[in-house]
């Protein structure tokens, strides 16, 4: 190994705070971009939902969801997940990194920080899975309504 990526490997401490920080960063961003291009500027939107692709895709609500559009909902889910949820697992993160470093002194097997990062990041997906299909069987019953919608944005 080189001597500078193993200067860099010792600070694993911001390795994962910088990794957790990127991953924030790119979450917020995907959320960020899927509001701009939802925003319509006052449109009367009643009778059309709103599909968060980033193309300005829209579907009339009494259709029934597409594939794709599952696939864009579920999408969102987990970016909104990993942009909200990373911050507050961070701390936890960067503990497990640090009984893995001292384990690591002591010659005892450990986990990778990365394995445990990754198991929230399953969770999180987990949750969107059930999220986005909840989403949608809300729909199919008929269960949201455009007027609630509008009244909900008209609070806002």
């Amino acid at each position: 190994m080189s001597g500078a990526l193993e200067a860099v490997l010792r600070r694993d401490r911001a390795v994962v705070i910088a990794a957790l920080a990127i991953i924030t960063a790119l979450a917020w961003t995907d959320l960020i971009w899927l509001t701009n291009d939802m925003w319509m500027g006052g449109m009367d939107m009643t009778g059309f939902r709103m599909i968060p692709s980033g193309r300005g895709l829209m579907m009339p609500v009494s259709a029934p969801w597409q594939p794709i559009e599952f696939g864009y909902v579920f999408i969102m889910w987990v970016a909104m997940m990993i942009g909200m949820m990373t911050p507050s697992v961070a701390p936890m993160i960067l503990i497990y990194a640090r009984v893995g470093r001292q384990a690591a002194i002591t010659g005892q097997p450990f986990a990778a920080s990365a394995w445990f990062a990754a198991g929230y990041l399953l969770s999180w997906t987990a949750f969107s899975l059930a999220a986005t299909s909840a989403q949608l069987n809300r729909e199919r019953a008929g269960r949201t309504r455009t007027s609630n919608q509008t009244i909900i944005s008209r609070q806002l």
